[in-house]
């Protein structure tokens, strides 16, 4: 199998892995594809086969071998070619340690911030430039890894160009990014492309399931069809009975089941269950919930307004807010979307006039 450290790779990754490493004159990289689909563990797999000796030897490894000097220094965070830039808010999320300048695979961490930034900031990017210029230490030329690329502001964005364009030596830069349409097309245009397309259902489920995770196709599902989502949210308790329950708990405006929710979730959460009930009542096919879980049909424009009022939240998420006084006032806002009478005209034709029922199956 297929590993990056001691990590075995996502069984998704491995295409993606070999049609990066097949482009042997990039010396830019651009990882794109959905958030959460192993974007940046994709990155350190392919930063890993730059660094391993073996496959530099021209030995009979593919992609690397996990056993030679480079790979065990990587695998250890202590690899002096190799840098790693991730905004000071990621790190202990993405397992990059704290360290001083030149020494590993590290970032900068500007001095006296109270708060770690979301961003990478211009002094992140002129510290891996100068790590580029510097001499490889084992030899094999320098890699440097910004993750999320779409996190680097645009000062710094556009002090990374010349060295996209014309890296020093035979340094290599690899991208890993959520949103490849919020980077500059400079950017873009300076680095080959390798898309990072989610699993099959088939596939993602296969891997639930071998990890222990309970009715994963609902899951899922839920998470859109990301498996590594899926999996932190069985690690937080968030189960397939759970989920089936916010269609019902939403409609009649119960707060109690979302009091410990972080604020950002049950957001996103609120956006899937809008989404399948306009779905629902225009006889679409929902995408996060199963149908039978949705109830009788809404109407749609207070459902479409309701919509517009979640994206307004989801822009001001962060901002400090009485958590359970917001929780409560989404939770209304939700149950007076769905209770509106019904007053579209496809609804009137199935005689569907009056005050929506809190009709639900299990």
């Amino acid at each position: 199998m297929v590993k990056h450290g001691s990590e075995p790779l996502f069984p998704w990754l491995h295409r993606p892995l070999h049609e990066a490493l097949a482009l042997q004159a990039a010396h830019a990289l651009l990882l794109h594809g959905p958030d959460g689909n192993g974007q940046f563990q994709l990155a350190l797999a392919i930063a890993q086969s730059f660094v391993c000796e073996a496959r530099r030897a021209g030995l009979r490894v593919e992609p690397s071998c996990g056993a030679c000097a480079g790979c065990r220094l990587f695998a250890a965070r202590t690899h002096p070619d190799v840098f790693i830039l991730v905004p000071d808010a990621l790190r202990e999320t993405l397992g990059i340690p704290e360290a001083p300048m030149g020494d590993d695979i590290g970032s900068v961490v500007a001095a006296g911030k109270a708060k770690p930034s979301k961003e990478i900031r211009v002094d992140g990017v002129r510290a891996a430039i100068s790590f580029a210029q510097s001499t490889s230490a084992r030899g094999f030329g320098k890699t440097v890894v910004l993750h999320p690329a779409e996190s680097v502001n645009s000062i710094a964005a556009n002090a990374l160009l010349k060295s996209l364009e014309e890296p020093a030596g035979r340094t290599r830069y690899i991208l890993s990014c959520n949103a490849v349409d919020a980077l500059l097309p400079t950017v873009r245009s300076r680095c080959v492309k390798v898309s990072v397309g989610l699993p099959t259902p088939d596939q993602a489920v296969a891997w639930l399931e071998a990890r222990g995770v309970d009715q994963p196709r609902i899951m899922l599902a839920a998470t859109g069809g990301r498996p590594i989502e899926t999996l932190q949210w069985a690690a937080s308790d968030i189960d397939a009975d759970a989920w089936l329950g916010i269609p019902n708990q939403v409609a009649q405006g119960r707060v109690e089941p979302f009091v410990d929710w972080p604020l950002g979730r049950l957001i996103e959460t609120l956006q899937k269950l809008c989404h399948d009930w306009i779905c629902a009542s225009i006889d679409a096919p929902p995408r996060y919930f199963p149908r039978q879980c949705l109830g009788d049909p809404c109407d749609v424009s207070r459902l479409l307004a309701w919509s517009a009022q979640l994206r307004n939240h989801a822009r001001h998420a962060e901002h400090p807010w009485q958590v359970s006084l917001k929780i409560d006032a989404l939770i209304q806002q939700g149950h007076s979307a769905f209770v509106a009478p019904i007053a579209n005209e496809a609804a009137q034709v199935r005689g569907l006039s009056g005050p929506a029922s809190l009709h639900f199956t299990a």
